[in-house]
This record gives C-alpha cells, sequence and structure tokens, in this order.
C-alpha cells in the first residue's frame, strides 16, 4: 500500500456520503427527504453577500496574512467580548477555511503521538478521525439520556491518566443539541485546571439556542481554565455561510501562534472575499439570525412531537443546534433483521426515501440522527414516510 498510514487510518465523512447518496438518487429523479445536512437551508443573508461583492470591487482579491485580517480579528475579539465576556487580543485569534479547519489545528499543535484525547460520546464525526490522524488516542466517555447525554465530573475524574492532553466538548452539540450549564462546566473545569488539561471547546453553534437557554463558554469561568481552553466558532453556522468557509480558534498566544505557523504552510489565508462577509456577519443586523432561530424552534417542536409518537423511536427535545439524537434501541430489538443503525439507515433510504445518518458514526450503535434544518412541509412528509415504514415492520 503507496498511502501513507496516517491517512489510510482516516475514514471517509459518513454524513457527506450519505448527503451524496440522497442528492444522486434526487437526481436520478426519486423523490427523496433529506434530514442529513449539518447546514441551514436557509441563504446567506443579502447584507453579508453584499459586503462580499462589495470587498470584489475594492480590489480585495489578494493575499491576506494567515491569521486573518485585522479587521475580522478585531470583529472577533469586539464579538467575544460583547456575546461570552471574553477578553482577547487580535495576537490571540486564528482565522481559518471553516471551524473544522480550525479544530485540526488545535488538535494537531496540542497533540503528540502517544497522548489521550477525551471525547464524549456520541461525538461529531470528525473529532474521532483528526484524533487519530495526530497519532493521539481517543478515550470515549460513553453518555445517555439519563445526564441529557453530557458527561459527569465523575466520568471524566475515572479516564484521567499521566497521557490525557486535551478534552473535547460540544456544546450545542452535534448530534444530541444539549448545552451545558455553568454549574456543569465549572465542575468540569475545575478538573482540567486541577490536572492541567487542554479543552477544546466547540461552539460553533452558540447561536442556535431555544426556549431563553443561554450558552456560556468554559473559557469565561476563570482565568486559568481560559488559559487552558482554546475556543473554536465560525459564522457557517448561525449566519447560513457554510460554504463560505470561515472558522476561528481564541486562545493562548503561544498555541495560537503555531497553529498560525502550521497554517501558513497547509492553506495559508482563508478567502479574503469571504473574511469581508464575515466581518459584515458579526458586526451587520442579526435579524435575519434571530428569524432563522424562530424557524428552526418550529420545526424542532414538530419533529420531537412527532418522533416520540411514532412506536419504538424516541427522543429527548434538543436545546440547542438543528438535530434530533433518536433512540431506535426499542426497535432494533423488535426487528432482527435489522441489525444496527447503519441496516436501519439503508432501509430507510431504500424502501421509505428518507435519507438519515446512523449514530454508529458518532459512536452510538442504538440511535440515528435527523436534521430539521429543511423546511417543515418536508419534515412533515419525511416523519410521515418514516412512521409509515415503522409500522410496517412492526407487524
Amino acid at each position: 500500500m503507496i498511502i501513507a498510514k496516517r491517512v489510510r487510518q482516516i475514514s471517509a465523512s459518513p454524513t457527506l456520503a450519505i448527503t451524496a447518496k440522497a442528492n444522486q438518487m434526487k437526481a436520478e429523479g426519486m423523490d427523496i427527504i433529506g434530514f442529513g445536512a449539518g447546514e441551514p437551508d436557509f441563504d446567506t443573508p443579502f447584507h453579508i453577500k453584499k459586503a462580499a461583492q462589495e470587498a470584489m470591487e475594492r480590489g480585495f482579491t489578494k493575499y491576506t496574512p494567515t491569521s486573518g485580517i485585522k479587521e475580522l480579528k478585531e470583529a472577533i475579539c469586539a464579538k467575544l467580548k460583547t456575546d461570552n465576556n471574553l477578553a482577547y487580543s487580535s495576537l490571540e485569534i486564528l482565522v481559518s477555511c471553516g471551524a473544522k479547519h480550525s479544530i485540526f489545528n488545535t488538535i494537531l499543535c496540542l497533540c503528540n503521538e502517544g497522548d489521550e484525547v477525551i471525547l464524549p460520546a456520541p461525538y461529531w464525526v470528525s473529532y474521532i478521525e483528526m484524533i487519530k490522524f495526530a497519532g493521539a488516542h481517543p478515550m470515549i466517555i460513553n453518555t445517555d439520556e439519563t445526564t441529557s447525554y453530557k458527561i459527569t465530573p465523575h466520568q471524566l475524574q475515572q479516564v484521567i491518566t499521566p497521557r490525557t492532553k486535551l478534552l473535547i466538548l460540544n456544546y450545542p452539540s452535534n448530534p444530541t443539541g444539549m448545552i451545558y450549564s455553568e454549574k456543569e462546566l465549572a465542575e468540569i473545569g475545575e478538573i482540567l485546571v486541577k490536572n492541567k488539561i487542554f479543552c477544546l471547546s466547540d461552539e460553533i453553534y452558540e447561536k442556535l439556542i431555544y426556549n431563553g437557554e443561554k450558552h456560556l463558554s468554559i473559557a469565561s469561568l476563570g482565568r486559568e481554565l481560559k488559559s487552558l481552553t482554546l475556543l473554536i466558532n465560525g459564522v457557517s453556522k448561525c449566519y447560513a455561510m457554510t460554504g463560505w468557509r470561515i472558522g476561528y480558534a481564541a486562545g493562548p498566544q503561544d498555541i495560537i501562534q503555531a497553529m498560525s505557523n502550521l497554517q501558513d504552510h497547509s492553506t495559508s489565508n482563508p478567502s479574503s472575499i469571504a473574511q469581508w462577509a464575515a466581518v459584515e456577519a458579526l458586526k451587520g443586523k442579526q435579524e435575519d439570525l434571530f428569524t432563522m432561530v424562530g424557524e428552526f424552534k418550529k420545526r424542532r417542536d414538530y419533529m420531537v412531537d412527532k418522533i416520540n409518537s411514532i412506536p419504538n423511536l424516541k427522543t429527548l427535545k434538543p436545546q440547542g443546534a438543528f438535530y434530533c439524537w433518536v433512540d431506535i434501541s426499542a426497535l432494533l430489538e423488535k426487528n432482527s433483521d435489522i441489525a444496527n443503525s447503519l441496516k436501519l439507515t439503508e432501509r430507510l433510504l431504500s424502501e421509505a426515501r428518507v435519507a438519515v445518518v446512523p449514530g454508529s458514526v458518532f459512536g452510538n450503535d442504538k440511535y440515528i440522527r435527523l436534521s430539521y434544518a429543511t423546511s417543515l412541509e418536508n419534515i412533515s412528509e419525511g416523519l410521515k414516510r418514516m412512521e409509515i415504514f415503522v409500522k410496517e415492520i412492526n407487524k
């Protein structure tokens, strides 16, 4: 095999593969309802697109500094101060080609061969592949609905070893949509500080929160904890800018500089045009965001109620993001010919013409993930098809 070992051990993204398969079936004329998408179905707001157009007209189409333009880094610092009560300088900010790129930079710069990274399950599919690429070992903490799929201080303490380097926290979570309270974050933070363990705090869904819940960054809970935190965020989810590829990391200056050095020799700067669009996203009017959040809440409420009315399916109501984490364990127990979440996913696509994501790729084979980043009409029709399919196999 001529492919390098570090690349051979990485799997393709299952969510992207499922979305591609569903799109292919649609292109072939099949009527597919897709619940796999990890992006808002709304268009990027006009004022953001206009800012990009104006940047092009002014000639901002050249290389920028690797770590991002001054104006965007200042806008990020202002956002972090206003929204998160966090003071960072521009030297503590790195703008990258999406939050995924920011996470990749962080893990590669912090983790040596043999280091251990604590990863709560269910987890976003790319975390574990990035950990493996860095030569580190994922230490999985399995969670369930009794803790709303969040780790407890006891669980965290149990997996810490002398090789533990990093904890990855994602809140609101993909795939569960759950958030951590101030008390929960403070208890986790106390353990991290005591053991000098870094925290990668992935807050990309920060503004997609419902029912008056509040987002709190773990980095805001004390100076020592902030010095151990790499805060990851971006404009993709909250501003419907997934294709613009702008994410950022905020953290200690020496680590951010190392990440910038790495980016120097990989991608260099993110798109100059997209950076100017991101400035407008952060500093401009926020009405489109509020409208989107309101629509997502309606879809969430409908999806949760409908799923919980289908025999042998159940889900908790997510507090944020735009996913439902659906427990299919009763369905699997009742149907021996459906061995796992992947088999169920395949049958839903082929028989019900509904695309979902198997829970196995998130670390739990007893679940599937549904995205409500699609129209209420699609949600209604897709869940109707799922209900017919489930009732049919339950006979």
